[in-house]
């Protein structure tokens, strides 16, 4: 006996109008409570991934790897599995095609604990929308500045870019933000619903060793490490009159740009770098320099102090925040960016450059993190316990 048409339609007209109902009434999906026993089992979703070289992924990855360490399952949704275009003009950031069933079937099947959202691209709408569909709770993180990338790139209007990023956060029970300065500056561009995420520096990994890499070259070592794009204004560096040499490490859409215009003029290409080789020409630097304005945070800056090479930067967000308390042998911020190179040169410390490295811990940021985490109903404690980041006397 087959279905009556007519009711089949009715039967989904009255199945949307039920999820309309619970949406607008607040009812919550139903999920498995988190089981100390094993751990929690958090979805990382994000658009930024391998083989990007950059501070959202590092961090990303760092925060997994410490979450299965503590005995947690982590379940990263990206690029990596989908179809994939390169973004225009950008190609190392990778557009995933037509994510949403995809994505709703991962989550169905690692029915998580939590949901983080990472990003605001293909994969975190399609995140988002399975989330807001089922209302499951759901966090998110602030970590580019993509109005004031996309202004550069194509002239899209910064308010504009900074409206479109609201609509995507305000739903979710956190927006997790780097430093309490950023959470002012978006607390008045309206967002809301914020939390501290501070960053850490995985200082095991980044740490002074012996490095011959640059003893071929005039010292001293001026460095650059990061994307090679218009928003990180290299140009600023440069353009500098600065003894010694100045090298770039990484690659970016603006690499045969700037390679035309400055190796002839001595400037080195050292390419992306990774592991113990990225440490050692750190290391091997005298200074390391960020000549961005507009980053979050700047993770590479924490990673350079953990190896004993000092920073010159701008007084801008991210920079302040790092160097807020910094002995003067760590480095040294001005709107000179000449000045602040060569002040850092003149009192370089690592050892005072290592040692203010080690106030950005992994463990704590990673704390912070689990306890944003929170859903109505279950407190902080709740969450540490649950990912076994706390004593609890009823574990084994």
């Amino acid at each position: 006996m087959t279905d009556n048409p007519a009711n089949t339609d009715q039967h989904n007209r009255l199945r949307k109008i039920g999820g309309r109902v619970r949406r607008l009434t607040g009812a919550r999906q139903k999920f498995p409570m988190p089981n100390p026993q094993s751990g929690l089992k958090i979805v990382i979703v994000t658009d930024a991934w391998k083989p990007q070289i950059n501070g959202v992924v590092t961090t990303l990855d760092t925060l997994g790897r410490i979450l299965e360490r503590f005995g947690n399952e982590v379940l990263y949704i990206t690029p990596q599995d989908f179809r994939s275009v390169p973004m225009p003009g950008y190609s190392e950031i990778r557009l995933s095609l037509f994510p949403n069933r995809r994505v709703a079937a991962k989550l169905n099947a690692f029915k998580p604990d939590a949901v983080h959202i990472a990003t605001e691209g293909p994969l975190g709408r399609a995140a988002r929308r399975f989330c807001r569909r089922r209302n499951y709770p759901y966090t998110t993180s602030f970590h580019t500045r993509f109005p004031e990338y996309t202004y550069e790139r194509i002239r899209f209007p910064i308010e504009w870019g900074y409206a479109l990023l609201r609509d995507f956060h305000k739903h979710g029970e956190a927006m997790m933000v780097s430093t309490p300065a950023l959470m002012a500056e978006l607390d008045q561009k309206g967002f809301k619903n914020m939390r501290l995420w501070e960053r850490g520096v995985d200082t095991e990994a980044f740490r002074p060793m012996p490095s011959d890499v640059y003893d071929h070259l005039p010292r001293p070592i001026f460095t650059y490490v990061g994307r090679l794009a218009v928003e990180k204004t290299i140009e600023d560096f440069l353009d500098l009159d600065l003894p010694g040499t100045k090298v770039l490490v990484g690659s970016g859409p603006q690499q045969e740009e700037l390679r035309d215009r400055y190796e002839k003029k001595g400037v080195v290409f050292d390419g992306p770098q990774f592991g113990d080789d990225l440490a050692r020409r750190y290391t091997a630097s005298d200074v390391f320099v960020f000549p961005s304005r507009t980053d979050t945070f700047g993770l590479v800056n924490v990673e350079a102090l953990a190896c004993g090479t000092p920073v010159a930067a701008f007084p801008v967000r991210g920079p302040l925040e790092i160097m807020e308390h910094a002995p003067p042998g760590a480095g040294c911020l001005d709107e000179d960016l000449r000045k602040a190179c060569l002040t850092a040169l003149e009192r370089r410390d690592a050892e005072a450059c290592r040692a203010h490295s080690l106030e950005f811990s992994w463990d704590k940021s990673v704390r912070q993190f689990i306890g944003n985490l929170e859903i109505p109903g279950f407190d902080e404690a709740f969450w540490l316990r649950s990912a076994r980041m706390v004593e609890d006397p009823f574990l084994p």
